[in-house]
């Protein structure tokens, strides 16, 4: 009976100061790295802005849609929502950092407060959401790799996210979705379709229980 319950432990971690604490700690990242993208951004230009910056948001997705899912070792529905959990959790922090620092020393342009006539509580519930998302999606695939062969693969989940991410990328371009373009920004807004086709695809072959 004890062994049982502490291979159990080791899995859908899910108790509130986990979630917290991880939530706490990915801000964090997203502070760290938001910071130096926008530093560097209107530094650097052309192939050397797209290499620095982009690195600096291939790892920002890939801390969203790993370590959640890694924290609360999800297996089941119960760590993927702590997952996605985490992912709220963790724009706290941020949303803290951007109201008092980030904005106020105009670390990057005021563009969302303006289209938002002058308000944050627009922009903000977007990254609630955004964040929300990935982590959630991130610990779905990771629990289907885990269902199929008995571990999560983090290097497979980016790589996978990296390689659907330019099809969508493509398709948009090919269909003529307005702003598609091979920037940084249409791929962060492509791994979002990414993440569902991953989960989708990341379902076959798990057994049925």
């Amino acid at each position: 009976m004890t062994s049982a319950l502490q291979m159990e432990a080791t899995r859908d971690r899910t108790d509130l100061p986990t979630v917290l604490r991880a939530g706490f700690k990915l801000g964090m990242i997203a502070v760290v790295l938001v910071a130096l993208f926008s530093f560097l951004q209107i530094r650097l230009e052309g192939i050397a802005e797209i290499v620095v910056c982009g690195i600096i948001l291939l790892a920002g997705i890939a801390a969203y849609i790993v370590i959640p899912g890694q924290t609360t070792r999800a297996r089941t529905i119960e760590g993927i929502a702590g997952a996605a959990g985490i992912g709220f959790a963790s724009v706290i922090p941020f949303m803290v950092f951007d109201i008092a620092l980030f904005q106020p020393i105009g670390l990057y342009s005021n563009r969302w407060l303006e289209i938002g006539g002058g308000s944050n509580w627009w922009y903000h519930p977007i990254w609630w959401m955004v964040a929300t998302y990935i982590t959630w999606m991130g610990a779905w695939i990771q629990a289907h790799q885990a269902a199929k062969t008995g571990s999560a693969s983090p290097a497979a989940l980016v790589f996978g996210t990296v390689v659907l991410a330019l099809v969508c990328l493509a398709l948009g371009k090919l269909l003529g979705v307005p702003h598609a373009g091979w920037n940084l920004g249409s791929f962060a807004v492509a791994v979002l379709p990414a993440l569902a086709l991953y989960a989708g695809i990341s379902s076959f072959g798990v057994p049925r229980r």
